[in-house]
């Protein structure tokens, strides 16, 4: 049997917002159809669009009480909708009772209505993680007459448990209301899948696989945690591009700007960490306190985003936890800090510099069970500071992530007032152009074999290891790009303007720095290694001829107190024939006024550093 084909009236429905308010035209065409459901309720979802899009938010609350008023007698068909006082859109709510007294509903037991909460709650948008596809419901609730939204994730609206943590943001739910909550939540989105918009959503900063660069995503939503919303509205462009242009094309022609083309360089470059598959690095400025380190800080961060203190730039008075937080949330963009003298207690940044330049956070548990998510980025790490942010005891892998830049008391900015006051009204542009170049076809590619060639030639013409050609590359290439889409002014950094800052291999080896250490300690010391029959005062060992034997208990302590490791440096210098040790030992066992003891054999400074010395070490004592 064929389906009836019933026949629709013609009708435009170019209903509009006085219709809606000052008539009863588009309920009037609804009614005609009350004696047939189906097309009923079709009529009633074209009219109900219609009137979303004139701005009427509650139309199916006025036609059921329109249905109610003009046919009291007869059984009206309508959808029993939210009726909040000035809610964003009205949902079917089937068969909660959603007013301004709250949302309840009837469960045909009992003899008053079950309450849901106590105050008008609903959700009005649903958002889909471009990361990870997780889901989120941004919710509306009003106690008062204020409305307030929150984004909340689905495991919690679904556990009976987890939902009890909306009543810190003032959502009135108790362990006698949450499962109710939970159901009303579920049934509502089920009810009106089609209504309630999906938008996709980030919690972080940078390239997003397949989808773009966040926040230059259209109808993009951040769903990340409240700490980081103001850090996440912060990058956009603001004001007036030309005149950010203008002032950093000025910077760029004067004669103390390499520093601060560096600063701007290593800003746009922290982009490319990812593109061309490559580590997060540090560029560190120190030095003079009139310098105006920070307000180069601030000219790197106006690349990307609002560079005021406190909005985009941040300070190192923050926990391990919180900075890894903070870089793996930049996670493309570069992670900007301020004032490392803020934490000078601390005698030793490698864990700082090693947990950030390795890009991956660390393994944590969480308290409902299992592990965090690891964060991960790739970027630049910008810092300043009244002194380095490396010591030599640092770690060879440590120095090896650190361009460092002695500002000495060279002032960065001819005017660094006018620099701040123009900043920070205009930001934000030459970032995303920059981005937005990066993305054109073939550019990828290209940018990555120039990476290549760059890292080579600083190889050849240098003394720098492997890490330190592929950060200055970065730098280098980031300056290239910019100046030939950005600011077309023919200044262009070099290899030469930055060898100055890079390590030397002998000055990343932590083993020969500690070399270096020894011998001066030993020095500063002599009297304890040279002494005769009648000599009372401590004894650390002994020099003979082109050897030094320090007691090795003594040696590991020196060592220890000043952050060097024995067991490594002993290890290193055996095999480079700087100590002898017995078989199976890095020591040798010595008589010291009479006594056996076992001591390093060291061979002394003024032989180890002869010119005629060959590079593999075979002319010492010890071949």
């Amino acid at each position: 049997m064929k389906a009836e084909i019933i026949e629709k009236p013609k009708q435009e429905f170019d209903f509009t917002f006085a219709d809606f308010t000052e008539t009863t035209k588009p309920f009037d065409y609804i009614a005609q159809f009350k004696d047939d459901e189906f097309i009923f309720m079709q009529m009633l979802e074209i009219v109900n669009k219609k009137a979303n899009s004139c701005g009427i938010r509650n139309f199916k609350s006025l036609f059921k009480k329109y249905m109610e008023k003009t046919y009291p007698k007869e059984k009206s068909v309508y959808v029993n909708s939210t009726e909040f006082s000035g809610q964003e859109l009205e949902l079917n709510c089937g068969i909660y009772f959603c007013d301004d007294s709250g949302v309840s509903y009837d469960d045909g037991k009992s003899t008053y209505n079950i309450e849901v909460c106590n105050h008008p709650i609903m959700p009005i948008q649903r958002l889909v993680n471009i990361d990870d596809n997780t889901e989120k419901l941004k919710l509306a609730y009003r106690k008062g007459v204020k409305w307030r939204e929150i984004i909340i994730d689905k495991e919690t609206l679904a556990s009976s448990n987890k939902i009890l943590s909306l009543a810190k943001y003032g959502v009135a739910v108790n362990s006698e209301t949450a499962k109710y909550l939970v159901k009303f939540f579920t049934d509502i989105e089920n009810l009106n899948f089609d209504v309630i918009e999906e938008l996709n959503s980030v919690g972080r900063l940078g390239w997003i696989n397949g989808k773009g660069f966040s926040p230059y995503v259209d109808d993009l939503v951040f769903d990340g945690s409240e700490n980081f919303r103001a850090f996440f509205n912060s990058v956009h462009p603001q004001g007036e591009y030309s005149k950010w242009l203008e002032l950093c094309m000025q910077i760029r022609k004067s004669e103390n700007s390499k520093v601060a083309r560096i600063m701007l360089a290593a800003a746009f470059s922290s982009v490319l960490v990812e593109l061309c598959d490559c580590l997060p690095f540090f560029v560190h400025l120190w030095g003079g306190t009139e310098a105006g380190k920070t307000v180069g800080l601030m000219l790197a961060a106006s690349v990307w985003a609002n560079p005021s203190m406190g909005d985009y730039i941040h300070t190192f008075n923050s926990t391990n936890v919180a900075q890894e937080l903070s870089a793996s949330f930049v996670n493309s963009l570069p992670l900007i800090i301020d004032e490392l003298q803020i934490i000078k207690e601390k005698n030793n940044f490698d864990n700082i510099i090693y947990t950030l330049s390795e890009g991956v956070g660390r393994a944590r548990g969480q308290r409902s069970g299992g592990l965090q998510k690891v964060g991960t980025w790739k970027n630049s790490i910008l810092t300043n500071g009244e002194y380095p942010i490396s010591s030599s005891t640092s770690g060879s892998g440590a120095v090896n992530r650190i361009i460092e830049i002695d500002c000495k008391d060279v002032k960065l900015f001819n005017d660094p007032v006018h620099v701040v006051d123009v900043i920070k009204r205009n930001y934000g542009g030459a970032g995303r152009l920059f981005v937005e170049y990066l993305q054109l076809d073939g550019i990828p590619e290209k940018i990555k074999s120039r990476q290549k060639a760059i890292y080579q030639e600083l190889l050849q013409n240098s003394d720098t290891t492997e890490k330190q050609a592929i950060s200055a590359s970065l730098i280098l290439l980031a300056d290239e790009l910019t100046e030939e889409i950005i600011f077309e002014d023919g200044i262009r950094l070099n290899a030469d303007d930055l060898k100055p800052y890079l390590s030397t291999k002998a000055q990343i080896d932590q083993n020969k720095r500690c070399l270096d250490f020894i011998y001066d300690y030993i020095t500063i010391n002599s009297t304890k290694f040279n002494f005769d029959a009648d000599y009372q005062g401590e004894i650390w060992g002994v020099k003979e001829y082109d050897t030094i034997y320090i007691i090795k208990s003594v040696f590991d302590k020196i060592l220890r107190d000043n952050g060097y490791n024995s067991t490594a440096f002993l290890s290193w210098a055996k095999s480079n024939k700087i100590v002898i040790g017995d078989k199976g030992h890095n020591t040798v066992l010595k008589r010291i006024k009479g006594s056996r003891c076992r001591c390093v054999a060291l061979v002394a400074e003024e032989y180890f550093y002869t010119e005629e010395m060959s590079e593999d070490n075979d002319d010492l004592p010890f071949d």
